[in-house]
């Protein structure tokens, strides 16, 4: 898959799990419903070790309250894409 395409994803799926503040009263209940779906696609979008990793963060963020305001996915993108490449240059 396309990096672009990935983040673009990322994005999408970060909106996705701020719905919850846009509805009063119903966006705990979402977050419920919102954090094993998110786990599981951060899994499919991130493989190996860093994606079950980022999976299980992805989970805890949207499962504890208040900390939905954490961009997950596109940190995940950040890391992935960004961060990691320089250290792999580094290293070189």
């Amino acid at each position: 898959m396309n990096k672009y395409r990935k983040l673009a994803l990322s994005i999408l799926f970060d909106a996705m799990g701020y719905i919850s503040f846009l509805i009063p009263g119903i966006g705990e209940f979402t977050d419920v419903v919102w954090a094993p779906v998110a786990a599981y696609l951060m899994t499919k979008l991130y493989k190996g070790k860093t994606g079950k990793i980022a999976a299980a963060v992805a989970f805890i963020e949207e499962a504890m309250p208040g900390l939905d305001v954490i961009p997950t996915f596109t940190l995940m993108w950040l890391y992935s894409y960004v961060f990691k490449s320089k250290e792999t240059i580094i290293e070189v």
